[in-house]
């Protein structure tokens, strides 16, 4: 009884700072954030006004709310669909699509990896300020530069609000797509080979390796990546405030629920309405983060 009552006291002394620690930075934020979205506060007065829950009224009549959650929810189906996808075919080709007799992957692989997590290096404004330069619509941008050079017109990337989305999509996916090939091509590494080569002797061909074997065997790794790249869709902020120039695209096109709490505390000072805002954006991620593990569970291939 004494030694277990010592072990007791050994765990929580132990966790006494870590878990302090935790509340202090990380939890009580949160709750002062649920506080502050029921008050008109605009950051000057020492005493905010209760006003219940009249922010959250405001802001489900807000038009520009709506675009913001609109976005963010293609960004939730596309972001992470078009990521996997992309990772999962150069991780496969990169570890089992070599061409010859058993299983290896292509030539120069260890190459192809560094080239492909190159983009995770790079801070994410930086991948946004040399996306601008991409997107320019004069003749030195570098899409829109050779489409002049052959008489053409140029395109709006970033000006035009049916393509401004879809350029904030695209370099979204350019940047993610690296760590998520190397993320897979760590789980295939995982795999046995002699489970390639009997499935080879049997006659199976490059689908067959792939929707049999390595998707099977990879899907609790698939349905990590999912969940990050899903939360990492609704708390995009940095690459839509600076390649947009912190107005959200054109017509809002482009503006997401992190952007409008931004705007909303720092440019317009209302705290209040910004914190009400942060709330329903927590309730979006951890819904997400809960659903999603729910519905993509499955059980456990062991080999």
């Amino acid at each position: 009884m004494f030694t277990r009552y010592r072990r007791g006291l050994f765990i929580t002394s132990f966790l006494a700072a870590p878990v302090t620690l935790y509340v202090v930075y990380v939890i009580s934020p949160y709750a002062q954030a649920f506080y502050i979205a029921m008050t008109d506060w605009r950051g000057v007065t020492a005493t905010p006004a209760f006003i219940g829950f009249d922010n959250f009224a405001r802001l489900f009549s807000d038009q520009i709310f709506w675009k913001a959650v609109t976005h963010n929810g293609a960004l939730l189906v596309l972001l992470p669909l078009l990521t996997i996808v992309i990772a999962l075919f150069f991780a496969f080709l990169l570890n089992v699509g070599g061409e010859g007799r058993g299983v290896a992957g292509i030539r120069g692989s260890r190459f192809y990896r560094v080239v492909f997590f190159f983009p995770q290096v790079l801070a994410v404004a930086v991948v946004a300020v040399l996306f601008q330069q991409v997107f320019r619509p004069d003749g030195s941008g570098m899409l829109n530069g050779p489409l002049m050079a052959m008489g053409l017109r140029p395109v709006g990337f970033l000006s035009d609000p049916g393509v401004a989305f879809w350029s904030v999509l695209g370099v979204m996916v350019w940047q993610a797509v690296g760590f998520y090939v190397v993320l897979f091509s760590a789980g295939l590494a995982s795999i046995p080979r002699d489970m390639f080569e009997a499935a080879q002797i049997d006659g199976a061909g490059r689908a067959s390796l792939f929707f049999r074997i390595t998707l099977p065997l990879l899907w609790d790794t698939v349905q990590v990546a999912w969940v990050y790249l899903g939360i990492l869709a609704l708390d995009v902020f940095a690459i839509v405030w600076v390649m947009t120039d912190q107005h959200g695209g054109p017509d809002f096109s482009t503006t997401v629920m992190a952007a409008e709490i931004y705007r909303n505390a720092f440019s317009y000072f209302r705290f209040g309405y910004a914190s009400a805002l942060g709330v329903v954006m927590f309730f979006f991620t951890v819904g997400f983060a809960i659903l999603s593990l729910r519905l993509t569970r499955r059980e456990r291939i062991e080999y």
